[in-house]
C-alpha cells in the first residue's frame, strides 16, 4: 500500500473524513460494530466502535472504498479514527499478503532445543541456559510457527496476533541474572515484513 493510493485525511468544518481504498479481490462488510475483510488469503473480523465515529463502504468510480467518519473534530475522535484506518489498512494487507515475524535461535552456552508443542498451541524451549525444566511461549491463535534451522518463521493474516506471538517467544528467553553481555543466548527478533517469509 503505497502512500500515493492513499486519499488524504480531510478535515472540515463539519468534522473529519478517512478514506481506505479497497483493492480488487477484497471485501469489506461493516455490520454493526464489526468490521469483516476477505481476500485471497482469509478472513479477519474485528469490532471497531466508538462513540461519535461512523464506518461504512462507499462506492466511487475509481472503485469502492472504507470511509471513516465523524461530526467532531476534537483531538481524540481524530487519533481514534487514525488508529481505526491504520487497523482497516492492516486487515486489507493481512487478506492480500499477510504479515511474517522472523526470529533467530542463538547460543554461545548451552544448546537449547526448540520446538512446537503436540497440540500445536505453543512453543517449547529446552536447555536453555542449562535449565531443566522448559519455557512455553503461547502461539496466539491466527498465527503460524514453523522452525527453519536456527530460525524461527512466525506469519499469519492478523498482524496483532503474529506480533505477540513473535513478542512472546522473544521474552520467553529473556535473562534475568546473567550479564547480556556474557551470555548472548537467547530468541532475537531479526527481521519483519510483509508477505508470509518464505
Amino acid at each position: 500500500m503505497t502512500n500515493s493510493t492513499e486519499k488524504e485525511k480531510e478535515k472540515t468544518d463539519e468534522g473529519i473524513s478517512f478514506s481506505i481504498p479497497i483493492p480488487e479481490g477484497v471485501k469489506v462488510t461493516i455490520t454493526g460494530k464489526a468490521v469483516n475483510v476477505e481476500g485471497p488469503k482469509g478472513t479477519i473480523e474485528r469490532e471497531l466502535w466508538y462513540p461519535g465515529l461512523h464506518l461504512l463502504t462507499e462506492q466511487k468510480d475509481e472503485g469502492n472504498e472504507v470511509v471513516i467518519k465523524s461530526d467532531s473534530t476534537r483531538k481524540k475522535i481524530r487519533a481514534i479514527a487514525g488508529t481505526y484506518t491504520s487497523h482497516i489498512k492492516n486487515m486489507i494487507i493481512g487478506v492480500t499478503e499477510g504479515f511474517f515475524y522472523k526470529l533467530a535461535i542463538v547460543h554461545a552456552h548451552f544448546p537449547m532445543q526448540v520446538a512446537i508443542t503436540k497440540e500445536g498451541d505453543a512453543v517449547s524451549i529446552s536447555n536453555f541456559l542449562g535449565e531443566r525444566k522448559p519455557r512455553i511461549a503461547k502461539i496466539v491463535e491466527g498465527a503460524k510457527v514453523e522452525l527453519k534451522g536456527r530460525e524461527i518463521v512466525v506469519s499469519g493474516i492478523n498482524k496483532e496476533a503474529v506480533g505477540q506471538t513473535a513478542a512472546d517467544i522473544e521474552q520467553t528467553t529473556r535473562i534475568k541474572g546473567y550479564d547480556p553481555r556474557v551470555f548472548q543466548d537467547g530468541i532475537y527478533l531479526v527481521e519483519k515484513g510483509v508477505g508470509m517469509g518464505t
